[in-house]
């Protein structure tokens, strides 16, 4: 099932479940930083130079403690750290993509005992005799919940998501504590209010710690897509899920990037349907699975088939936030340049002082994209000739924090599923006629938006 760490190089390592002791990593942390910024200051002044604090803050070796503080937590500040590298990508200072990249690589699990103490929590002491087999070690390990194997005396095989000891806990703390991290490493304006923002992802974390919820969301998936047979959505197993264990039926399937290596029709096939599902979630479900993170799709070679998993993050979305896209997508159909930025500053996709000061730069870099999309055949998401322009463009914008905006809590959710499609799509080279699948959508035909 959900394989954002590689478990077989996992090695066991208690997860801190009580606040004291999750504040205690975040205190050595901050304590090894400073250490790690007194020497590298000292090294520097030593040799002539005048250094940064960010640059003192963003060393390698800080880097490292970082990344490896998080992974001990797991939780909502590893949550928070894959999802700022999914979202921000290239637009991150190199030391940060380091910590970030070392996050979704790193492999701590729950050993035996805690595993124990968690399950008998919530299903009662002889929770084993329940099943003819458990396999104690995970199959998949994530920021919130590892996976587990097992199969009933009946013989259906089930995966069982086990979240770790005090995540739900500690999801204000943490959110708060890795704020104040990326306000002390100088990388966001003291300006810039990050109040509401932080708020939703408290609510959103917690919703995702919900398993309750999260099997509810899955079943429900499962009935809009019934029938449809490009994707394959686990079945609730309601008698063992509780409010920290989701049990579902086990899916087989492959690592959605295997597909890098199959023939470019299975890749655009299985494009088409994600986005094709983005879409609908946008305007037929007003419902979106928020997480685009590749470990929560599979792929079944033999049927094409792609598995959706991990439905924690699906949240509602508002029909002005919807409306705003629509309307978006209408001006790029028509290639309206002119549309395309205004609708981004009204919508609040842009902020007004960036459009204004920035103008010139931010017309090339939508002129550089409808170029890209408008070239005959499907778009080649493989192709990324736009990408140098567009990030040499976004220079100007990035070093005027001054500028710098917050878009509505309920868009940037959404913004992060189509983003992280789009580099799901990049990485396996697909090609997808965009356009038509965006046109329909909407229910606006091609040959009236040339």
């Amino acid at each position: 099932m959900q394989q954002d760490d590689d478990v077989p190089n996992a090695r066991h390592r208690a997860i801190p479940s009580g606040r004291a002791a999750r504040l205690s990593v975040f205190g050595r942390l901050a304590g090894g930083v400073a250490g790690g910024m007194i020497a590298e200051g000292a090294r520097r002044l030593a040799a002539g130079e005048r250094p940064r604090m960010s640059d003192l803050v963003l060393t390698p070796a800080n880097a490292a403690r970082v990344a490896d503080r998080l992974s001990h937590l797991r939780g909502a500040a590893m949550k928070l750290g894959q999802m700022i590298s999914m979202d921000a990508g290239d637009m991150l200072p190199a030391e940060l993509s380091t910590i970030l990249a070392r996050l979704r690589n790193q492999g701590y699990r729950m050993p035996p005992a805690q595993l124990d103490q968690v399950l008998t929590r919530e299903w009662g002491p002889g929770w084993r005799r329940r099943f003819r087999h458990f396999e104690a070690a995970p199959v998949a390990a994530a920021s919130i919940g590892q996976v587990h194997r097992a199969t009933l005396p009946d013989g259906r095989v089930l995966a069982i998501k086990v979240q770790y000891p005090g995540v739900a806990d500690s999801i204000d703390a943490d959110v708060d504590n890795v704020a104040t991290l990326l306000r002390v490493s100088n990388l966001l304006p003291s300006t810039l209010d990050l109040k509401p923002l932080l708020s939703e992802a408290k609510r959103q974390l917690a919703e995702e710690a919900n398993y309750v919820r999260e099997g509810e969301q899955m079943r429900l998936y499962g009935e809009r897509l019934a029938g449809d047979v490009r994707y394959v959505v686990p079945t609730l197993e309601g008698d063992l899920t509780t409010g920290r264990v989701l049990a579902m039926q086990f899916v087989e399937g492959r690592p959605i990037e295997t597909l890098a290596d199959a023939p470019q029709q299975a890749r655009d096939n299985a494009m088409t349907a994600l986005l094709s599902l983005v879409l609908r979630e946008l305007f037929d479900f007003a419902t979106m699975q928020t997480d685009p993170n590749f470990a929560n799709y599979r792929w079944q070679p033999e049927t094409n088939a792609l598995v959706l998993l991990d439905f924690g993050a699906t949240r509602a979305v508002p029909a002005e936030t919807a409306d705003g896209y629509r309307r978006l997508i209408v001006a790029g159909l028509a290639r309206d340049r002119d549309a395309i930025r205004d609708v981004a500053v009204e919508t609040g996709f842009l902020g007004a002082v960036a459009a204004n000061t920035h103008r010139p730069a931010i017309d090339r870099i939508i002129a550089a994209i409808d170029d890209a999309l408008n070239r005959p055949g499907p778009f080649d998401f493989g192709d990324r000739a736009f990408v140098p322009v567009v990030r040499e463009e976004a220079k100007a914008l990035i070093a005027d924090r001054t500028t710098w905006h917050v878009p509505h809590v309920e868009t940037l959710f959404v913004q992060r599923k189509v983003s992280g499609t789009a580099l799901l799509a990049a990485r396996l080279k697909a090609r997808v006629d965009v356009r038509g699948l965006a046109a329909a959508a909407i229910g606006v035909r091609q040959d009236l938006t040339r």
